[in-house]
């Protein structure tokens, strides 16, 4: 990794997976860092250990007939997978048997995942900008509560980190974000957070923050206490924000998107910026080429961050990366 400004410590680990020949779109730490899992074009999903990188090592789940759209670990159940296709279904894994615990077809193309932090409740958003909240008390035999359809283009959303679940954020293609009250689903309050589609959200691990991205290349942090703009990241050789994800301590944060080149050229990023939450500053870039970074994922409790990176030469596949920072993460 190359520091950007300020010096970050290199860990002895640093993973890289087989490339693959589907695009992996999507990824998902389980709650205790000893797994991580992957979503394809090519209908599967994949279950890996982080220190094992060959492809034997990786634990293959079948049965969705479309591309995987999104796969979320469960944040309290460790070894629960749930995974979304525009198959119109959403699957529920145990990811030691390799069994399907359950399916249930919500109809139409579900596309983003959102769980609640106590694992109860997952939230599935559909293309048709519907979104079906499911109750997964007994993993077993999930249930369809209600489908709300909104009136805006809807992108992904964010359970609040009480417990239970109290508010939901969802993201809209105007630039704002709505937050609802769960399970009433009635709107509490409305930001204007981007000028253009918002696309990404994602709490802060402590809940003070909330980070959106949107098709601006921007990334704005909310302060939760009061719901006032704090600041903004900014990347302008990068498209637009399609996820977000935060280091377990709430100190840094980094955004993914999928448009070629996102992970470096011209501008002022050379790769994948990291940046100190409290300042905006970037602490550290990983080059990434001319590749698109679709997905990002910080570890829930080391300086370990993996990202997909897909070649813009088709042929070459994607692959999933892990780097490691060392020295209990990045000097500031």
């Amino acid at each position: 990794m190359t520091a950007v400004g300020k010096q970050i410590g290199r860990d002895k680990f640093s993973a890289l997976f087989a490339a693959q020949k589907h695009s992996h779109r999507t990824i998902s730490w389980n709650a205790s860092g000893g797994l991580i899992a992957t979503g394809a074009a090519d209908r599967t999903v994949r279950v890996w250990n982080p220190e094992k990188t060959t492809p034997r090592s990786a634990t293959e789940l079948r049965g969705h007939s479309y591309a995987v759209e999104k796969v979320a670990f469960n944040p309290v159940r460790e070894f629960e997978l749930a995974s979304c296709a525009a198959d119109g279904t959403v699957r529920f894994w145990d990811t030691r048997t390799k069994a399907v615990i359950s399916k249930l077809d919500v109809g139409g193309e579900p596309f983003t995942l959102a769980w609640s932090a106590d694992g109860s409740v997952l939230v599935a958003g559909t293309k048709g900008d519907a979104l079906i909240t499911i109750s997964t008390a007994i993993p077993s035999s999930p249930i369809v509560l209600a489908k709300h359809k909104q009136p805006q283009q809807t992108n992904q959303t964010t359970f609040s980190n009480a417990y239970p679940p109290q508010d939901l954020l969802i993201t809209q293609g105007d630039g704002s974000v709505k937050i609802l009250d769960y399970p009433s689903m009635s709107l509490l309050h409305t930001l204007s957070a981007h000028t253009s589609s918002c696309t990404a959200i994602a709490y802060s691990p402590s809940g003070k923050y909330v980070a959106v991205g949107g098709s601006d290349a921007l990334i704005s942090l909310w302060d939760t206490s009061d719901w006032v703009c704090r600041r903004t990241l900014s990347n302008p050789a990068s498209g637009a924000v399609r996820g977000i994800s935060w280091s377990w301590d709430g100190r840094y944060i980094v955004g993914a998107s999928e448009d070629v080149g996102s992970g470096g050229g011209e501008g002022s990023s050379t790769g994948l910026d990291l940046y100190h939450a409290e300042t905006g500053d970037v602490v550290y870039t990983i080059p990434t080429g001319t590749s698109s970074i679709p997905a990002v994922a910080w570890h829930p409790n080391r300086y370990w961050l993996a990202f997909t990176q897909v070649d813009e030469n088709p042929k070459k596949g994607s692959t999933l990366k892990i780097v490691g920072a060392g020295g209990g993460g990045p000097s500031i």
